[in-house]
């Protein structure tokens, strides 16, 4: 039998999820803390965040159904702007977007997983994890889908097992109220907030992720919205219980500052003895994240290949249709960031490059309808243009205030861009003498 050459809208799924429930809500309730200690606020952060995500997803799936090609938002802002601002975004997205990520949670896999066997070095298992994922997805398409599918159905388990943990077992809860209270209405409209959503975006960062390989999913135009909307309300629901849980089950004290918020909360549950059982279990959780985003980002470099000489033999596949290099480097990538750069460093900058990223292409729809009006689209933003200007609204505010105070981080981000389009001319020369 043949092969097949596309994945399952299953899989499509699992890797949705599986980007999205990553290092973010395993790590950053701790720096949302740090400025937001009420119950509600906690609570709609995310519920905020989730609903921005949802709005994306929305706005997205009909860019995907118009523009049916692999890339991401390279694909989408080459074709609605022009090739410049397509080549940059890729260029965020192959490095900040995919391997930035992959290398957050694989430190995070390290943490958790040297909480349990102290001897072991948390670089390390790290840069393991990012070499056993990148093996996993180089070769065969029946491989990949098989490790794929299964660590995210664990994942899925061990979460709503956790949650139901923290609230069965737990002797003393800690007393904090999910309920408004005096003040939360001006605390949801600070600064403080405003910053702490992008800790939280980040975390629900990885709802476009299957649109950096629609060319190989099952009939995408059809199953692409459903895919796109139903793995990010699933995850939605997963987070809004996870930090419940947290918060449920630990005081506030101990979260602020930590990275580690779910042992954490074991701890205050079954003990340092059962945490550190608790602590393997959470790494397991971020395994299938980094061979999530181990399948999606490097067909960003794969598509860059097939458009610019310079890059073309990231192009090249293998017999069963697997941009083999284009994986090995963004491995190499993340690789490179386990062992260089600080861990919030890399979150808050890497959320912002992102964010303005998917800024620009959810403003591309109203481009695309205006240009573009009778371009066939096999599905329409529901509830348009609310969708879109919800998403719009909410990430250019967090953006504004993360430029006013996290500035270095900021010019970090626009940094990058500028080596972004600098490579693009570069590469453009090149095809011209080539």
């Amino acid at each position: 039998m043949t092969p097949s050459r596309t994945y399952h809208p299953a899989i499509a799924s699992a890797v949705i999820i599986a980007n999205m429930i990553g290092t973010g809500v395993f790590t950053s309730l701790g720096y949302q803390l740090a400025d937001i200690k009420s119950g509600f606020g906690i609570l709609a952060l995310w519920v905020v965040g989730g609903i921005t995500a949802l709005c994306g997803a929305l706005t997205y799936a009909e860019l995907a159904s118009a523009l049916p090609r692999s890339g991401g938002e390279y694909n989408f802002l080459s074709r609605i702007y022009h090739p410049c601002l397509g080549f940059v975004s890729g260029w965020i997205s192959a490095t900040i977007g995919f391997a930035a990520p992959v290398a957050l949670a694989a430190i995070t896999f390290g943490r958790y997983l040297s909480s349990a066997f102290p001897g072991l070095s948390p670089s390390w298992l790290a840069a393991g994890l990012i070499v056993i994922a990148t093996a996993a997805h180089a070769g065969t398409r029946r491989r990949s889908s098989r490790f794929q599918s299964i660590f995210t159905a664990v994942k899925i388990s061990l979460i709503t097992g956790f949650c139901l943990g923290c609230w069965l077992l737990v002797d003393q809860p800690q007393p904090l109220s999910f309920l408004p209270q005096n003040g939360d209405g001006t605390l949801l409209l600070s600064g403080g907030f405003a910053v702490s959503l992008i800790y939280v975006n980040y975390a629900y960062t990885g709802w476009n992720s299957i649109t950096y390989l629609i060319s190989e999913v099952d009939d995408a135009q059809r199953n692409l919205p459903r895919i796109l909307v139903g793995s990010t309300l699933v995850v939605i629901v997963l987070y809004v219980a996870l930090n419940v849980s947290f918060l449920h089950v630990a005081p506030i004290s101990a979260l602020v500052g930590q990275v580690q918020v779910g042992y954490i909360a074991a701890q205050h549950v079954v003990g340092p003895a059962g945490a550190a059982a608790i602590s393997l279990v959470l790494s397991l959780l971020l395994i299938s994240t980094v061979s999530a985003m181990t399948i999606a980002g490097p067909r960003v470099l794969q598509v860059m290949g097939e458009d610019y000489r310079v890059f073309r033999r990231l192009a090249v596949q293998n017999a069963d249709g697997i941009p083999t290099l284009a994986i090995i480097v963004q491995g190499a990538l993340a690789l490179a960031f386990v062992l260089s750069a600080s861990f919030e460093s890399i979150l808050v900058f890497s959320g912002f490059t992102m964010g303005l990223n998917s800024l620009l292409t959810v403003f591309g729809v109203f481009v695309l309808r205006w240009r573009q009006p009778d371009l066939p689209r096999s599905y329409r933003t529901w509830l348009y243009p609310l969708p879109p200007i919800l998403f719009l609204g909410l990430t250019l505010w967090t953006i504004i205030y993360l430029v006013q105070k996290r500035t270095a981080e900021a010019w970090f981000g626009f940094a990058l861009i500028g080596a972004g389009l600098a490579l693009y001319f570069v590469a453009r020369r090149y095809d011209r003498v080539a």
